[in-house]
């Protein structure tokens, strides 16, 4: 059966005889030969004088086919970015947006204000289960809110001085909150007691500013028990929650670490501060190591993130690496915000990939977004900012007019999964409905973010919540 042809009679024969000259200029004459036999081109009617007007004829064509499907290409690169582009723009894209959890960002007005606090807040914390959150003060208290009803449920008191951070975590099945204060200490409170003080932890010789549970890690001989510490003594301290111990101190920076953060895996910590550099710290060794030392921006730097795998592509494309890393594989790309109004994006290398640029005054807090392709910032300057990482980066949103003074923090909700802490009770021992996936028995990300900020000499926290 006959292949069919997509060449005219004509064009066929220009092709025959180009591919002859060509074997030709080779000096492939057995195969120009037999080909011509196929062909029935013989030499009377195809002579060598003929051939010769037909070299070079098929390279100049195939040249031209891959310079054009070179240019299809990256037309179609074009019009995909374009097309990408329309679809993020305009309010029927964002109303898209807000309905899929992936492309979900927080929108004005907040849900609720939460007031309380006498003076500003310093951190925020989500409870990993159920809706509860804290919120840390430097009225020297802490106040634990249910976000989902906007309503205070109860304020602890123990710190003498400013409270600078909190966080919840611990041991699967007991999560406990961490505080941290200038008052030199760092204290832990069990939930499920009603919040009751139940360990203080002295160590350090100057202000605690940062605080962090570190996540189970069998490299690192953790259960969930590890906790991680930021102090102006110039030092990063690791402890035992469930002994009280410190069981390492960690130097290195130069000056005030400001800001601590573990990776998701709890193998690595990400540390920044008064020294201007981040530092990559691995933990899942005898003795932590710093890996990697990052230097770039031009004041103090106040906050610092580990991107989450789902970030990853796009990240990848942005620092120009052919290869996406895996998923499991963590501390790939990290972020880090400064006094000099910048965000700086770092691959594991200690490169900096990408400066963001758009805040007015000192950026104070960073957070991913749990799908991967959006940073959210905000600063001093007022406003809440969300960068496209799809985007090269860009900043496509802008919360301003809501905040009345420095915005200092952000965090958001952690996702909900069926394998959460067991039981029925918010932590202090009152009934309370879990939320998210938990109670649909998945995995499920929530769509709710929350920032503190001062508020002419007062504190509030606001809720935003799809």
């Amino acid at each position: 059966m006959a292949t069919r042809s997509f060449l005219t009679d004509r064009q066929a024969e220009e092709l025959h005889k180009s591919i002859i000259a060509y074997l030709t200029s080779l000096n492939l004459t057995t195969t120009a030969q037999t080909l011509r036999a196929e062909l029935n081109l013989p030499e009377e009617t195809f002579d060598s004088a003929k051939a010769k007007q037909y070299e070079g004829l098929l390279e100049k064509k195939w040249t031209s086919v891959i310079r054009l499907q070179k240019k299809v290409l990256d037309l179609q690169a074009e019009n995909a970015h374009l097309k990408d582009e329309i679809e993020n723009a305009g309010p029927l894209a964002l109303s898209k947006k807000n309905q899929d959890p992936a492309n979900w960002l927080p929108k004005g007005p907040p849900r609720y204000t939460l007031e309380g606090h006498r003076l500003p807040i310093t951190s925020v914390a989500f409870h990993p289960v159920f809706s509860s959150l804290a919120s840390a003060s430097e009225d020297n208290t802490i106040k634990i809110w249910d976000w989902e009803l906007g309503e205070l449920e109860r304020t602890l008191k123990g710190h003498t001085k400013a409270v600078l951070d909190v966080d919840f975590g611990g041991p699967r099945g007991n999560t406990l909150l961490a505080s941290c204060s200038s008052d030199m200490s760092i204290k832990l409170w069990d939930p499920a007691d009603q919040y009751k003080n139940i360990r203080t932890l002295h160590g350090h010789d100057h202000i605690v500013s940062s605080v962090r549970f570190v996540p189970a890690n069998s490299a690192a001989g953790a259960g969930g028990n590890l906790l991680v510490s930021a102090s102006r003594d110039s030092t990063l301290r690791l402890w035992d929650v469930t002994t009280g111990y410190c069981v390492k101190t960690i130097e290195g920076h130069n000056d005030w670490p400001r800001a601590v953060t573990p990776s998701a895996d709890g193998r690595w910590l990400l540390s920044t501060g008064n020294d201007k550099a981040a530092r990559l710290w691995d933990i899942g060794v005898r003795e932590p190591e710093c890996r990697v030392v990052m230097f770039g921006h031009e004041n103090f730097n106040l906050c610092c993130a580990f991107a989450p795998s789902t970030s990853y592509p796009y990240l990848s494309r942005l620092a120009g690496h052919e290869k996406v890393p895996p998923a499991n594989s963590s501390a790939e790309f990290m972020a880090t915000g400064s006094r000099d109004k910048q965000i700086r994006l770092w691959d594991r290398r200690g490169q900096c990939i990408k400066v963001l640029e758009g805040h007015d005054n000192w950026v104070r807090g960073l957070v991913f977004h749990p799908a991967g392709k959006f940073l959210i910032s905000v600063a001093d300057d007022r406003t809440m900012r969300c960068w496209d990482l799809s985007q090269d980066g860009k900043c496509v949103q802008t919360l301003s007019g809501m905040f009345d003074g420095f915005v200092s923090c952000v965090r958001w909700a952690p996702g909900v999964t069926k394998d959460g802490p067991a039981g029925g009770d918010g932590g202090d021992g009152t009934p309370r409905k879990k939320v998210g996936a938990e109670a649909n028995g998945g995995i499920q990300m929530r769509c709710v973010v929350a920032t503190g900020s001062v508020d002419g000499t007062e504190g509030k926290v606001r809720i935003f919540a799809n």
